[in-house]
């Protein structure tokens, strides 16, 4: 070594002394210098049933970490639990928490100069907040799914949590009695894991395996089941390589892989949640990515497979089918997917789907053949008109009646709406308006699972329209439109609809319109005044300060400089 190269050697040695003394007292030997350092993103909490499993896997990722040649070092990461905080105020902090955990991940990464980092999380927010920090950082990446919970049982049916909240509108509209509210309540979450229906966790741990940021047939496993933790420790082996060869997550992460995630999201019948995630983690990554191009994915992929919340099975019936490979593979044999996309294991996503057949197994039913699917496109579409100049998102399938024109129910709260609702004061035909719920005017955009359950369960949900710019569940279907942007609380259209307006939603056409005159807007937006911010300090108020339109994917550094 030259003595100008030694000698800075030398000085960088000695200038890292503290730091190893350091290291030593969190179990660093000798040999472990030379390793590279991986961090492990731990989502462990009892606070939701979706993530008090993932500390075993933890561990046992950690293990293979330490068994691949790497040196692990565990962090924490929040969780809330949507379903805990569905219809309170708490539910303001769900969508925040994805922004919180993204920064947490990124802060612990790069400021310990870690080489690598294996994220595990169950509920819904963890995996988006994991993968627009694994987006941001650019080091190599793979996130291991908490797993699925295993369905309750009850007179004969599956519950999942969903089940619950619908039984609060059937007893409340007679359709039950407590005896059978309170057992749905008790038997619908048997156990560890996330929601088990195809709703937003299922959804976005489906689609990063189709990405190829997590290990095949990962994101359907049941939490409770062996293979979860066998899978996790193989997803450790597989870091250490994707360290050592440096397959980097913006390798992987690309338009293609962003096109067939979000082509399988439609052929699994998937959360509307994963339009705003993707939008955020597309921002992140450097990639160009607009609400119209999930349309143009709809209009092409069909829906090819029987889940909850419209259809009949669970995320554990699905991978006993063949889970996202098999759906994977039909995508990929009708030319729906960019084969030649990067993998984590540092195969294509052809290569690893290589031996799988290219229809399903015929002595099931959760995947439905090629030619006899679903639905002929996509669940998913984008809604514009004048009430949503920047868009919508709505669940086009699972509902019988395709269009609705009506009267405007107005509620300026969740709350509000859902008394509304259980106190019998919504009646069919008509269109029921939640605004300033948005991401700014909420803040935090809570979704609306309690006043739409409540709307299924009371027998409305063919016959009522829903319309907010607050979010819906992954167990939300029927005629329902979220994500209404410009949102109230900027002065949006959504914010000038008075009681009784005739509002239109169109499916066919993806229309969403109130019937009112360009002029008569005019003059309501003229005697508009925005609201004072209903946070003035804390993380909701800084949030609400930061955020963008959900239409942009809700993200908070879009205009920092």
């Amino acid at each position: 070594m030259p003595d100008n190269l030694r000698s800075q050697a030398i000085t960088q040695g000695v200038q890292r002394t503290p730091n190893r003394a350091m290291l030593r007292a969190v179990g660093f030997g000798d040999d472990d210098f030379t390793k590279p350092i991986v961090g492990l993103a731990n989502g462990y909490s009892t606070i939701t049933p979706c993530n008090m499993g993932i500390n075993d896997l933890a561990k046992r990722g950690e293990a293979a970490l330490g068994t691949a040649g790497a040196k692990p070092q565990m962090f924490g990461t929040i969780t809330i639990s949507d379903g805990i905080s569905m219809g309170t105020e708490g539910m303001k902090y769900s969508l925040v928490s994805r922004e919180v955990i993204a920064d947490s991940i990124e802060t612990a990464c790069m400021g310990q100069s870690m080489d690598g980092v294996l994220a595990i999380g169950g509920c819904d927010k963890n995996m988006p907040g994991a993968m627009i920090a694994i987006a941001r950082m650019n080091i190599p990446a793979v996130f291991v799914y908490g797993g699925t919970i295993k369905p309750g049982h009850y007179n004969g049916r599956d519950l999942t949590v969903v089940s619950a909240f619908e039984a609060v509108g059937q007893y409340s509209a007679g359709k039950i009695d407590e005896t059978e509210l309170i057992e749905v309540e008790r038997r619908a979450c048997p156990g560890a894991g996330s929601c088990g229906g195809m709703f937003t966790a299922n959804t976005m741990s489906s689609a990063f395996e189709a990405m190829g940021m997590s290990l095949m047939y990962s994101s359907t496993m049941a939490a409770e089941d062996e293979e979860k933790a066998d899978s996790t420790e193989k997803s450790a082996h597989v870091l250490v390589d994707a360290i050592r060869n440096q397959r980097l997550p913006r390798d992987i992460i690309t338009r293609k892989s962003i096109e067939n995630a979000v082509s399988v999201i439609m052929a699994v019948g998937g959360s509307t949640n994963a339009v705003l995630h993707f939008l955020a983690i597309a921002h992140t990554a450097g990639i160009e990515w607009t609400l119209d191009d999930f349309e143009t994915i709809r209009a092409r992929v069909p829906v090819l497979c029987d889940l909850k919340p419209s259809g009949r099975y669970v995320a554990t019936d699905l991978h006993r089918a063949g889970g996202i490979p098999q759906v994977m593979k039909m995508l990929l044999a009708h030319d729906l997917l960019h084969g030649d996309c990067l993998t984590v294991t540092g195969q294509t996503v052809a290569e690893v789907l290589a031996d799988i057949p290219a229809e399903p197994s015929t002595d099931q039913d959760v995947i439905r053949p090629w030619d006899n699917p679903m639905y002929a496109s996509g669940h998913l579409g984008i809604l514009k008109g004048n009430l949503a100049a920047e868009g919508a998102v709505a669940k086009l399938t699972g509902i019988k009646n395709r269009s609705i024109t009506g009267p405007a129910r107005v509620f300026e709260s969740e709350e509000d709406c859902l008394a509304a609702i259980l106190d019998g004061k919504i009646s069919a035909g008509d269109v029921i308006i939640v605004r300033y719920e948005g991401p700014k005017g909420g803040p935090g955009m809570r979704e609306m699972l309690a006043p739409t359950s409540a709307i299924i369960g009371a027998g409305l949900g063919d016959s009522v329209g829903l319309i907010t710019d607050g979010r819906f569940s992954g167990g939300t279907y029927g005629m329902v439109v979220g994500h209404v942007a410009p949102e109230a609380a900027v002065g949006g259209t959504i914010g000038l609809v008075k009681e009784g307006d005739s509002i239109t939603i169109d499916a066919d056409a993806r229309l969403l319109q109130v019937n009112v005159s360009d002029e008569e807007l005019t003059q309501r937006r003229a005697q508009w005044t925005p609201p004072a911010p209903r946070y003035e300090q804390g993380v909701l108020a800084k949030y609400a300060k930061l955020v963008s339109s959900s239409s942009l994917g809700a993200v908070t550094d879009l205009d920092l400089f």
